[in-house]
């Protein structure tokens, strides 16, 4: 069983996979289902792009049935990325940093200057305790079930450098790494709490970020012509997350 966001269902990786909802842009081959084909697992996936922790228990979109119905006592395996939509984190830290690099020429770190510490406080405010409940759901749902929460790879390195396709300002760099391993933090704390595993794809993704050459990252810049979904990860990417959630579950 896979859950969760556009991370979870390799949105902007084609093909899509058949039958599934175009707006959640679910692609036949993210980690879930290199994960089953390379298991012989059945596979169940309703992650969708856009989701967020309330999507778990209501309906996305029209028809589509909340996330948890999807779970059972009969499912044995479940795999899941959430967060990032929450309080829209990635979207409007991306947005906020791109607007504040116009405001100083590219120069500095304008973006920091400008929201410091309110957008990681955010995150520990509002969205740890919506991971949390989440979390708990799952294993409620799924009782039987090995269960584990993959961690987004990283956007950006942890260091000022410019970065092509990524047009924030160098010093903004670190700043909105720093805002994603806040993000990740949550998730592993909530994991932790709820005792569900946690593949930490952060730290195997380390020099895979949005910065490098393609064919090393990971993860795709603002900028690229590589797939319909900037900064979400790549063919590459999926693979990659598929490997290291394999190693980390001994599958």
């Amino acid at each position: 069983m896979n859950l969760g966001d556009s991370y979870s269902a390799g949105s902007g990786v084609l093909p899509t996979a058949p039958g599934t909802l175009p707006q959640c842009a679910q692609s036949s081959i993210n980690y879930a289902h290199l994960i089953a084909g390379q298991t012989g697992a059945r596979l169940t996936d309703v992650s969708c792009g856009g989701a967020k922790t309330d999507d778990f228990f209501r309906s996305q979109y029209p028809g589509l049935p909340p996330q948890l119905d999807a779970l059972s006592f009969r499912t044995r395996l479940v795999t899941f990325m959430i967060g990032g939509n929450d309080g829209d984190v990635f979207g409007s830290t991306v947005a906020k940093c791109v607007a504040a690099a116009a405001t100083t020429a590219g120069q500095g770190s304008p973006c920091r200057t400008m929201y410091g510490d309110s957008i990681a406080s955010e995150i520990r405010r509002q969205t740890f305790p919506k991971l949390l409940r989440s979390f708990a759901a799952i294993r409620a749902r799924a009782p039987l079930a090995r269960t584990a929460v993959v961690a987004y790879p990283w956007i950006l390195p942890n260091t000022v450098q410019p970065c092509p396709g990524f047009p924030i300002a160098p010093g903004d760099i670190p700043y909105m790494h720093g805002i994603q391993a806040t993000l990740n933090d949550s998730i592993r704390g909530a994991a932790r709490l709820t005792g569900i595993s946690y593949v930490d794809a952060a730290a195997a993704s380390v020099g895979h970020d949005s910065c490098k050459p393609q064919g090393v990252r990971w993860i795709e810049p603002l900028i690229t012509n590589v797939q319909t979904v900037p900064v979400h990860p790549n063919a590459l990417g999926e693979r990659q997350m598929a490997q290291v959630t394999l190693r980390a579950l001994r599958l």
